[in-house]
């Protein structure tokens, strides 16, 4: 069984503070293309509908929904969607969103920590827990995390996931070659980061934050889901992710791919486990 860290109040309000300063930058960003997504129709990513089918009358709880552009895909394709997000900053441009979009009746937005979720939403209450990229690293315990995918979703319902691949967080590289930067297992103590900026273009604006993330091994992610009653239906590892993890990755479409001449990686996973009981 994985560790079960309890980290101080001071990792995840360094991290909130981050997360406030970029969500404005983001929000405008090319990379997230938000005016050019309406223009399309504002749809949830073409190959994730492909996986969950039709989510029309489905309930879906969205967890570390950011501003709320995947969750208004999905309300956008049919669903009663609720995010929920730990930024204020992030949970008010969603709603923002949501009015513009005319989605407001089938989408709303909650203020919290994801580990605050079975406090705040009832118990059996959704069809499809959604989880997109960049979401677990900033959570100490996947067991943790699970058990509030298992609080949310009805006997029968789905999780969706699409994660950054954990051996992809932390393989590196240098004028040396390829080198590895932290543990692929969850550990008690968080990886470390000072940074400027943000991974979005525009981001001149955040500044620098020190953030604390975690990493989590597949195998601990799939143990924490079946201890707390899912069972698994899909995995998929991916040599692509959604965003540039090396300089020297190019893509489009929300898929960068690394050069021809490097060794295939996996950089971002898809999983989809169903609870059972």
């Amino acid at each position: 069984m994985s560790p079960d860290p309890e980290p101080g109040p001071e990792y995840f309000e360094a991290n909130l503070a981050y997360w406030q300063a970029a969500v404005p930058a983001h929000r405008r960003s090319e990379f997230y293309g938000i005016d050019e997504w309406i223009a399309e129709g504002a749809p949830p990513r073409p190959w994730e509908q492909a996986v969950l089918g039709d989510v029309a009358g489905l309930d879906l709880v969205h967890l570390q929904c950011h501003f709320g552009k995947d969750s208004l895909g999905w309300a956008n394709a049919g669903a009663r969607v609720v995010g929920v997000d730990f930024s204020p900053a992030a949970i008010d441009q969603a709603e923002e969103l949501a009015e513009r979009l005319g989605l407001s009746s089938r989408a709303s937005f909650v203020v919290a920590n994801v580990y605050e979720v079975p406090e705040l939403l009832e118990p059996s209450s959704a069809d499809l827990v959604y989880v997109s990229l960049g979401a677990l690293m900033w959570l100490p315990s996947i067991d943790r995390w699970a058990s509030v995918v298992a609080h949310l979703l009805r006997p029968g319902g789905r999780l969706f996931l699409h994660e950054v691949h954990p051996l992809g967080l932390i393989i590196d590289r240098s004028q040396d070659g390829w080198l590895l930067k932290g543990s692929y297992f969850e550990t008690r103590d968080p990886m470390i980061e000072t940074s400027e900026g943000s991974y979005t273009d525009g981001a001149e604006s955040v500044g620098t934050y020190t953030t604390y993330a975690w990493n989590h091994s597949l195998s601990e992610v799939i143990s924490a889901l079946l201890r707390h009653g899912l069972a698994l239906t899909h995995l998929e590892e991916h040599p692509w992710t959604s965003f540039a993890r090396f300089p020297e990755m190019r893509g489009e479409n929300e898929r960068f791919e690394t050069p021809a001449d490097w060794v295939p990686m996996p950089l971002s996973y898809t999983l989809v486990a169903i609870r059972t009981s």
